[in-house]
């Protein structure tokens, strides 16, 4: 697995390693590691070391269950990517007030609503189209990209990322609801789907 790798994808890991096998499990973990901290965060310094402080207290785990080991590091390393956006600036993931509904061209909170599938996602992230994929997550505000990257990317629900949005955003993040970050990730699908009309009409 490229470390560009979409941590989507890393389900494949064996239940059950062999001892020689337990490098390959922790380069795997790590790969989607570093590919989420960095559309988090940015690539550099601060996405490896978040990516090195989730594998280290991975390390006992993945020898009994890696699945439990993967999926415990990337909640640990989003939760560790947050805590660094909120240092650069403290009001970037507040919860917007009065949010509403907007009329957009999505109708769900969902990736498929944007016509794409997880695995067209992984290819956007990891394949020939990454630096435009990237550069359109760049562009968007930090909190849409927070959301959209930990919905879209990380899998986590509208429930989870409300919690560790209002858990470890700050005290104006303490807003966030399920609902608000629903209707949050269903603008950043629409500005995705916009994106891939773009790329679509250049070629």
């Amino acid at each position: 697995m490229s470390q560009e790798s979409n941590p989507m994808n890393d389900n494949q890991i064996p239940a059950q390693p062999t001892p020689a096998g337990r490098d390959e499990v922790f380069d795997r973990i790590a790969a989607g590691l570093y590919s989420l901290a960095s559309m988090l965060v940015g690539e550099g310094e601060d996405g490896v070391r978040l990516v090195e402080m989730a594998v280290a207290n991975s390390e006992n785990s993945v020898c009994h269950n890696p699945a439990e080991a993967r999926n415990s590091s990337r909640r640990m390393m989003c939760v560790a990517a947050l805590d660094t956006l909120l240092l650069r600036d403290p009001g970037s993931l507040a919860a917007p007030e009065g949010l509403k509904p907007a009329d957009t061209c999505i109708e769900d909170d969902d990736l498929a609503a944007a016509g794409v599938s997880g695995d067209e996602l992984e290819r956007m992230i990891a394949g020939p189209e990454r630096d435009r994929m990237r550069k359109w997550l760049a562009s968007l505000p930090t909190a849409l990209r927070t959301i959209f990257v930990l919905r879209a990317v990380a899998e986590f629900t509208s429930v989870e990322t409300a919690a560790l949005l209002a858990a470890h955003g700050g005290p104006r993040a303490a807003g966030w609801t399920p609902a608000a970050v629903g209707e949050v990730f269903r603008q950043g699908l629409c500005s995705l789907a916009s994106q891939l009309i773009q790329a679509s009409s250049s070629r």
